[in-house]
């Protein structure tokens, strides 16, 4: 009897469980700074999968719309060494400045700071067990890359990039207009 109280307290234990991760997941798609949706700065670009397609390139797509990560050593931009702007591939928005820029080692452009928080929004990501923080472009929700707190000084963050998520615009030349729906 005690063995079927024990298998059944574990069931309701799993079922409970079954229930709950969904709700932390969604939880945990909020930001943990600005918001991946929408944080009053700018209007949320919101266009449908179709759109998406016809504006981007397929590993653009899996990337920046099905949250994908391209191989290490892979971008260019990783090799990028210009003084300039880093934008969204997806939308335009201003990401990240050459300044903060820095040789992580790790095959993907990283930088230690966001040219403003509130470009970027934050959610906890399990796909690889150990908890990560991936960041999106707050204003089209494109999935970035992640960050993580082994970066340099001052702020000892390293914001890890797909280089395929980010257009380079070098110094001199004017930032493109943000994508319209």
């Amino acid at each position: 009897m005690a063995n079927l109280e024990s298998v059944l307290s574990r069931r309701r234990l799993l079922a409970g469980l079954s229930l709950a991760l969904p709700a932390l997941w969604l939880g945990g798609c909020r930001s943990e700074s600005a918001g991946v949706q929408d944080n009053g700065l700018f209007e949320p670009l919101d266009l449908s999968e179709g759109q998406w397609r016809e504006i981007l390139g397929p590993e653009q797509y899996r990337i920046l719309r099905r949250d994908g990560t391209e191989p290490a050593f892979s971008s260019p931009l990783d090799r990028e060494w210009s003084d300039g702007t880093y934008v969204c591939a997806g939308c335009n928005l201003a990401l990240f400045a050459s300044a903060h820029k820095y040789d992580s080692g790790t095959g993907w452009p990283s930088f230690w700071q966001p040219i403003n928080d509130g470009h970027l929004g934050t959610k906890r990501d399990f796909k690889l067990v150990i908890p990560r923080t991936e960041y999106h472009c707050v204003r089209c929700g494109g999935h970035q890359g992640h960050v993580f707190s082994d970066g340099p000084e001052p702020t000892g963050q390293r914001w890890c990039n797909n280089g395929v998520a980010l257009s380079f615009v070098p110094e001199g030349q004017p930032l493109p207009e943000l994508r319209e729906a």
